[in-house]
């Protein structure tokens, strides 16, 4: 009775997974199957065929090139600026104290979970008065200060998962505290690097409440792009197309740091 139990609680459990997966990726087959029909009437094609012409189109269209561009400019500057700026702050939180330490970073944590809303007139006026509103580098800028909390905690914790022996045994050998972190702590957290990287990439990817406020003609991203492709006449095929193309980037940061990723989304394990 009790295997008879067993093998239908397995059974079970084989059901609900792959009702799960099925779940999951059937809206991705569907975008997919989407992205290659053709689904507007156009010279030379009817609606229904199968086509590539979708992706010639994101190809040929300088607003959907640039606002592809627009977002990889985004990420790349976010995680440039984040993670030089959050590594020696965590390091200062894991290793060293100091009056008000803890309240210090709470208040940073604090500051992440403040709607980003809330903040876009004072950050317009202060863009504004930089003259950098409208520009790819001013949205990188407000994207890199609503990721600098969090990357400083999760750096923070993988640098105090480090023992603080290495830390002595290096300055015994004659190492100073940069070139102890640039040759022997870096390469420990590599795993938090990957995820603060990650997280970093999430953020500038998806995010639109900058996007919207700090741009006007120059500097939109694929969250906007995507949005002023709904109208009156949707071409449901090339936005799928176009929200595809948009996914490739995340799947191949997904792909190449994939090891770091499984290793450092367990805190504390390195």
């Amino acid at each position: 009775m009790m295997r008879v139990s067993h093998r239908a609680l397995a059974w079970c459990k084989l059901v609900l997974l792959l009702a799960f997966m099925i779940f999951t990726i059937l809206p991705l087959v569907q975008m997919t199957a989407l992205s290659f029909i053709v689904t507007l009437p156009r010279p030379g094609v009817t609606v229904g065929d199968t086509t590539l012409r979708n992706f010639a189109n994101i190809i040929n269209d300088p607003a959907l090139r640039s606002a592809f561009g627009n977002s990889i400019a985004y990420v790349l500057i976010n995680i440039a600026l984040t993670i030089p700026v959050a590594l020696p702050a965590a390091y200062a939180f894991a290793r060293l104290s100091f009056v008000g330490d803890k309240h210090l970073f709470f208040s940073f944590i604090a500051f992440r979970i403040t709607p980003p809303v809330v903040l876009t007139l004072p950050v317009f006026q202060l863009f504004s008065t930089l003259g950098i509103v409208n520009s790819v580098f001013g949205i990188a800028l407000a994207h890199t200060l609503f990721n600098l909390p969090v990357s400083i905690w999760i750096l923070q914790g993988f640098i105090a998962a480090v023992p603080k022996e290495m830390d002595e045994t290096a300055f015994l050998d004659g190492y100073s505290r940069p070139r102890f972190i640039w040759k022997i702590l870096l390469p420990q957290i590599a795993p938090g690097i990957a995820v603060t990287a990650f997280f970093c990439f999430m953020f500038s990817w998806v995010e639109v409440v900058f996007a919207r406020i700090l741009t006007t003609t120059n500097g939109k991203p694929i969250s906007m792009a995507l949005s002023a492709m709904f109208g009156f006449q949707t071409d449901i095929g090339l936005v799928m197309a176009f929200t595809l193309v948009s996914m490739l980037p995340g799947a191949v940061l997904l792909f190449a740091m994939r090891n770091h990723l499984s290793r450092g989304f367990k805190v504390g394990q390195i």
